[in-house]
């Protein structure tokens, strides 16, 4: 199995995709208290929208992974 978490390689095809983040709960940038949940909001150029959640230690690394794309 890999290092990476399922939503991050999930974020990555949308992003790919020429989706843009449209929201993620709780704020990347809030706080850096300990987050057990992590819904991230995309839309995509044909009007979809798409929720990836990730939990734990997953959750943590998809933050990371956000902070450090923007």
């Amino acid at each position: 199995m890999s290092d990476t978490f399922k939503s991050i390689l999930e974020l990555q095809k949308y992003l790919v995709g020429d989706c843009k983040i449209e929201s993620v709960q709780p704020p990347v940038f809030a706080s850096d208290a300990d987050v057990n949940i992590v819904t991230v909001t995309l839309i995509c150029p044909d009007g979809n929208k798409h929720s990836i959640r990730a939990y734990r230690d997953e959750a943590r690394a998809l933050r990371e992974f956000i902070r450090l794309r923007r």
